[in-house]
C-alpha cells in the first residue's frame, strides 16, 4: 500500500501542476501537443475530439509535462511538416505576449500552493485546526531549559537570532543548530523580552543520540472555519519559509546533499506517515505539493522559475532571447538536475541501507 499511496500522491500533485501550465495555455490559445502524467514510455493515450491534444499516462509514475507548440522557440521553418499542417503560428507559445506566457509559467507552482492550501484546509476542518503559536506547553524539571529560567507557557519570539511565527520555526531552527552548542532563546515577557541561552544535553532516545533542551510542544487543536483558515495561511507560510531557510543554507554550503530526500526516500516517508492515518497522509501531501511548487519557481534553467527569468530578459531588453542558447542553457540545467537526482537516490538507499 505504500506505493500506491506513494503514486497516489506523486500523481495528484504532478496532475495538478501540469493543469496549471495546460489550462493557461489552453485559455490563450496555445496549441498543446500533449498533457503527460508519468516518464518514459506510454502506457495509455488518447486524444481530444479535436485532434489536437494527447491526453497519456506513462510508465515511469514520477514526473510529468505538458508539450506546448513553439516553447523552445520553435517557429514553421523548425517544426517538423506534420506539426506545420496543425499549428499556425498564432498558437505557438512564443507569439503569444509575454504577461501571457508568464501566467501559463507561473500557474504550475501556484496550482500546488492553492493544493496545499486547501489539502490544509480539509485537514483542520475535520481533524480540528492546531494553534500553531509558539508557544512552549512544558518546560522539563532539571534539563537545560529549566535550569536556563526558561518556564512553561513563554511565547518564543527567536532562535538564535531568527525570528519564530509558529513551532514549526522552532522546531526547524534547532535542527539546523549545530549539534550540542549553545542556543539564544528570546521569550515574551509581559510588555518586555529576555535572552535565554540553553546548552543541551546528550542523550540516547531509542538508541539514537538526540540532544535535548526540556522544552516540550502540544499545539491544542481549535475548531471552526475561520480556526482552520488561520491554521492553513499559517501552515503555508512555515512551510515556505523553511524551504527557504533549507535551499539557502544548501546554495550556501551550510548544508550537504545528504540531507536531502528523493524519491525513495519520500517512499518511506509515506509508509512512516500512512501509519498515522488519512490525515496525515493529507498533510503529508500538501507539505511535498508547497516543496514542488516552491522548487519550480528557483530562477534555475529547466525549471519553470528559469523560464521566467528568460521572460524578463525578454521584457527588459525588448526582444526575445536567442532559443538556441535558452534551450542550451535549458539542457544543461536538466542534465545536471539529473545528475543531483541520481546522487539524492544513492544517499536514499545508503541510509536506508544503514
Amino acid at each position: 500500500m505504500t506505493l500506491v499511496y506513494f503514486i497516489l500522491i506523486i500523481g495528484i500533485i504532478i496532475l495538478v501542476h501540469e493543469l496549471g501550465h495546460f489550462f493557461w495555455a489552453k485559455k490563450f490559445g496555445v496549441f498543446v501537443h500533449e498533457f503527460s502524467i508519468g516518464m518514459g514510455p506510454k502506457i495509455w493515450s488518447k486524444k481530444d475530439k479535436k485532434g489536437e491534444t494527447v491526453y497519456s499516462i506513462r510508465a515511469i509514475p514520477i514526473g510529468g509535462f505538458v508539450s506546448l507548440a513553439g516553447e523552445d522557440g520553435e517557429n514553421e521553418e523548425h517544426v517538423s511538416e506534420d506539426k506545420v499542417k496543425k499549428v499556425p503560428k498564432k498558437r505557438l507559445l512564443y507569439s503569444k505576449k509575454i504577461w501571457q506566457r508568464f501566467l501559463i509559467m507561473v500557474f504550475g507552482a501556484l496550482n500546488n500552493f492553492i493544493l496545499a492550501f486547501l489539502l490544509f484546509l480539509i485537514v483542520a476542518l475535520l481533524s480540528g485546526a492546531t494553534n500553531l503559536d509558539p508557544v512552549i506547553s512544558k518546560v522539563s524539571p532539571d534539563k537545560p531549559a529549566a535550569i536556563a529560567g526558561m518556564q512553561s507557557g513563554a511565547h518564543i519570539l527567536e532562535v538564535n537570532g531568527k525570528k519564530t511565527k509558529t513551532v514549526e520555526d522552532i522546531q526547524l531552527h534547532l535542527i539546523l543548530a549545530k549539534p550540542g552548542s549553545e542556543v539564544s532563546f528570546r521569550v515574551k515577557e509581559k510588555a518586555s523580552s529576555k535572552v535565554y541561552k540553553v546548552k543541551p544535553i546528550e542523550e540516547k532516545i531509542d538508541g539514537k543520540k538526540s540532544f535535548i533542551y526540556g522544552i516540550e510542544f502540544h499545539p491544542k487543536k481549535e475548531r471552526g472555519l475561520l480556526k482552520s483558515i488561520e491554521f492553513s495561511f499559517k501552515k503555508m507560510g512555515a512551510t515556505l519559509r523553511q524551504m527557504a531557510i533549507v535551499l539557502s543554507r544548501l546554495f550556501t554550503g551550510q548544508l550537504s546533499l545528504s540531507n536531502l530526500s528523493g524519491p525513495v526516500g519520500i517512499l518511506f516517508i509515506v509508509g512512516d506517515v500512512s501509519a498515522h492515518g488519512f490525515a496525515s497522509l493529507l498533510l503529508l501531501t500538501a507539505v511535498l505539493s508547497v516543496n514542488i511548487g516552491f522548487i519550480n519557481l528557483i530562477p534555475f534553467p529547466a525549471f519553470d522559475g528559469g523560464r521566467i527569468v528568460f521572460l524578463l530578459i525578454e521584457k527588459i531588453k525588448g526582444s526575445p532571447v536567442n532559443p538556441k542558447i535558452e534551450n542550451a542553457v535549458n539542457t544543461v540545467g536538466f542534465i545536471f538536475l539529473l545528475i543531483l537526482t541520481f546522487i539524492v537516490m544513492i544517499n536514499d538507499i545508503i541510509r536506508i541501507i544503514k
